[in-house]
């Protein structure tokens, strides 16, 4: 299993509880024994030779379970047809992973962060960020040709875990009369940077540092910049670190 799904699992197993469970039916008592084990069963799908589909989220992973026609037996894993074909991906990704990606997205969305670029732009990023990480900074200048054009908009979710003065950085920054300008002249001077740290944080901004820092630890993420953006299938995707030049178009877009 990728460490993408890993995260998404991890982060919303709550949204779950609202994906299309299977409410208007008595679950078979086969597939209540593997419930009884931990796992939540989030939905049907169709299957082969009388067999029936059953997705479910077990241990920080999707899983696919099928009932046996006779319905005193369980088979769990993937299957696959004569031609090699995963039977079990589509089902997943639709009724386990696609609901947890939505809910991830979401709460980055409400996360407290700090905007690069046209909020009009296309195409959005957003990647935790710490004041004092170099990789942040090197994505940033990365970006410039994609942001400057307005095909792109980078959302900095502001945490500081690098140095002892990164959540003063990051609170600064937040508290800024200008934040997204005071993120840009910071980015821009690099390790010139004049950013001072606040040496009493607000409880507003303490606030809203510790929400993303809570977020980030939910996903399981230790270090910056993570980033995280929406492929061309319209499917979350996750990079740690500075990108290579090649994934970076695969972040950001064409030029």
């Amino acid at each position: 299993m990728s460490r993408l799904r890993h995260l998404l699992t991890l982060a919303v197993v709550a949204a779950l509880s609202q994906a299309p469970l299977l409410q208007a039916e008595e679950l078979p008592a086969a597939i209540k024994k593997i419930e009884a084990k931990g796992a939540k069963i989030v939905g049907t799908f169709e299957a082969p030779d009388g067999l029936r589909g059953y997705a479910a989220q077990y241990q920080n992973r999707g899983m696919a379970l099928y009932l046996t026609p006779d319905g005193q037996h369980v088979l769990l894993g993937n299957l696959y047809d004569a031609d090699g074909k995963d039977l079990s991906a589509e089902p997943l990704q639709k009724l386990v992973y696609a609901p947890m990606a939505k809910a991830i997205w979401g709460k980055m969305e409400t996360s407290n962060w700090i905007a690069d670029g046209s909020k009009d732009a296309p195409r959005t990023v957003y990647l935790f960020s710490d004041p004092n990480c170099p990789y942040c900074n090197m994505f940033w200048e990365q970006a410039r040709p994609w942001v400057k054009a307005g095909k792109v908009q980078l959302r900095h979710i502001m945490v500081g875990i690098i140095r002892e003065d990164s959540p003063g950085k990051s609170a600064a920054l937040l508290a800024a009369k200008d934040p997204e300008k005071a993120l840009e002249n910071h980015e821009k001077a690099g390790k010139g940077s004049a950013l001072k740290p606040l040496k009493n944080i607000p409880p507003a901004i303490q606030t809203k540092l510790d929400a993303n820092l809570q977020l980030m630890e939910e996903l399981e993420l230790s270090a910056t910049p993570a980033i995280f953006y929406l492929d061309d299938k319209g499917e979350l995707q996750q990079q740690q670190g500075a990108p290579s030049p090649d994934k970076l178009v695969k972040i950001l877009g064409p030029k």
